[in-house]
């Protein structure tokens, strides 16, 4: 990236896991030109075939031809009808939820959010019980008949890249099932290949039965979706929305996939994250490392609280954070190694200097 006065940065960050195939992709801007010269938006009451084209390709590369395609505008919006769709399927309210959580900032997924200082008294009524991630007594003790989901992020992202045991993803599946709750997994940050697999959740091998995405899905363009699995039955009207799906969404949606699969970036997304976590261990200061793929989360003492402005001002690096001290890393899956070890100078330099 440069700014207004030509000095050249490098994004590690993304904005929140956006990026997922590089600013300004040529194939990108390509698509999304060609399409704006064609048509931009019309109703959902007539028939997108790009939407069928989307859902068709996200299915075959995710490893989810079967399931069913909801599209929206974000995140939010997609956990939004999650937990809608599933208050719906099952008749019940209540959702279980996770310590350190975010899922959005609309009225139910906020309420599902960890942080009460962002949940409004508007938004404060829904039933949802937060449970510590990974405590498989505490889940055991709360599941039952009338809970309609539970929603649990891929790997928390705001939370500090916190991920969730492969066998307790396992157990959330299983609980689900016999009780008749319906399993969301939020793969808005972690998924979309950031891991090195399409979603995180497939290194625990299970199939949920909402899968919510955005972020990296439109590198920036606002698209979103929810994958939803084929035994939910839709009704006319049981979702809605004006302007999800619309051309250039899903254009511009397309035109990721396109280049994730065509430039093998899930691969390289895993390559150049282990390149790193193997790299990243080699600094005594950092005390946890934390992370799959290009979704990486490392812990400073707080005497290196200053790191991340070193970073972005003498070095130009952007990074993420999440409180109380841990950069968070979320680049383009399109990174090369190179670019990577731009960062480890950097930390060598920064770190040295302060030891």
């Amino acid at each position: 990236m440069w700014d207004k006065e030509g000095k050249k940065y490098l994004d590690l960050y993304g904005g929140h896991a956006v990026i997922s195939i590089g600013h300004s992709h040529p194939h990108y801007v390509e698509a999304l030109k060609k399409q704006l010269d064609k048509i931009g938006f019309y109703s959902n009451s007539v028939q997108n075939s790009l939407q069928e084209q989307l859902s068709e390709n996200l299915g075959r590369i995710s490893g989810y031809p079967g399931y069913q395609l909801f599209l929206c505008n974000s995140g939010a919006e997609a956990n939004e009808n999650a937990l809608k769709l599933a208050s719906f399927v099952t008749g019940r309210k209540k959702v279980i939820a996770f310590r350190k959580s975010f899922h959005g900032r609309t009225s139910g997924a906020v309420a599902a959010t960890d942080n009460p200082k962002i949940v409004a008294p508007f938004n404060s009524g829904h039933e949802i019980e937060f449970l510590p991630l990974n405590n498989e007594e505490a889940f055991n003790h709360s599941i039952g008949s009338n809970v309609a989901a539970v929603i649990i992020e891929g790997i928390q992202g705001v939370g500090g890249i916190q991920l969730p045991a492969d066998s307790f993803l396992q157990l959330l599946s299983k609980k689900c099932k016999e009780v008749g709750a319906l399993l969301i997994l939020d793969e808005i940050q972690s998924g979309y290949g950031r891991t090195g697999k399409f979603f995180a959740h497939q290194f625990a091998g299970i199939k949920p039965d909402l899968i919510t995405v955005a972020k990296g899905m439109g590198n920036g363009f606002p698209v979103g979706g929810v994958l939803i699995a084929p035994g939910i039955k839709p009704w006319s009207g049981m979702l809605g929305t004006t302007f999800g799906g619309n051309y250039l969404a899903c254009a511009a949606a397309l035109a990721v996939l396109e280049v994730v699969e065509k430039e093998n970036l899930i691969k390289n997304a895993e390559s150049i994250g282990n390149y790193w976590i193997q790299n990243l261990k080699s600094f005594a200061p950092i005390t946890q490392i934390r992370g799959r793929g290009l979704m990486i989360g490392f812990d400073l003492p707080e005497t290196f609280s200053g790191l991340r402005k070193d970073l972005l001002f003498k070095h130009r690096i952007f990074t993420g954070e999440a409180k109380p001290n841990t950069v968070r890393l979320l680049p383009s899956l399109a990174l090369k190694k190179e670019e990577a070890d731009l960062l480890l100078e950097a930390l060598t330099i920064e770190i040295n200097q302060s030891a």
